[in-house]
């Protein structure tokens, strides 16, 4: 009940978003593309819910990501300097010609992924119970293949917190399921690789074909 639940709110939420970008006369997917994102969120919410009720409680990590993703989904989409990160990241030049301190929304913007990454790794080697500086080695492909696939265009300005979340959420998906097939690790490289350009590739399109 409770994924039904958050699966209408987001859904609620991003019709809200996409009525009110159609009515100021932002660019906005294409409706195919936006339901098939309702639909691969709501499969992962309800998924995750069944996982959860059928096993033995909600992980330690959980708990650290749920606040993480509230909080950064509310900076990005209600507050001033997330809508000045999007400006940034889709046009540094006119951002600065509004009036955004671009450098120094840059320099905070890193120091705040410094802080994420220093968490991200306490919890990696809380799972090891060790730490090594080749414990995150590899990880690379899988943060960009997620962003993209959560909707991250490669353009920049465009992405959700909860879509990167999603996207990983697949991504791992897509690991354990190369894994439990006994795919080689070389070939579980190429491809994600290979998802990862079909993402970038639909990006591309679909902004070539709405310009």
């Amino acid at each position: 009940m409770i994924g039904v639940l958050v699966s209408i709110l987001l859904i609620f939420a991003d019709l809200r978003t996409r009525r009110n970008q159609l009515k100021y006369g932002f660019e906005v997917p294409p409706l195919y593309f936006f339901i098939a994102k309702q639909v691969l969120i709501t499969f992962a919410v309800l998924g995750f819910c069944y996982l959860m009720a059928s096993y033995k409680g909600i992980p330690n990590l959980l708990v650290i990501m749920f606040p993480l993703v509230a909080i950064y989904s509310f900076i990005t989409n209600q507050t001033v300097i997330g809508r000045r990160i999007y400006a940034l990241g889709g046009n540094e030049k006119a951002a600065r010609l509004s009036g955004v301190n671009t450098q120094r929304l840059l320099f905070f913007t890193f120091v705040n992924m410094g802080a994420l990454a220093a968490l991200a790794g306490t919890v990696v080697a809380s799972r090891l119970n060790s730490s090594t500086p080749n414990a995150g080695e590899g990880f690379e492909l899988d943060v960009i293949a997620a962003c993209f696939i959560g909707g991250a265009s490669a353009s920049g300005g465009i992405g959700k917190v909860i879509g990167a979340v999603v996207g990983a959420f697949l991504v791992g998906v897509m690991n354990n399921g190369m894994s439990l097939l006994g795919i080689g690790i070389d070939w579980q490289q190429a491809i994600k690789g290979f998802v990862l350009l079909l993402a970038v590739f639909f990006d591309v399109y679909n902004k070539s074909k709405s310009s």
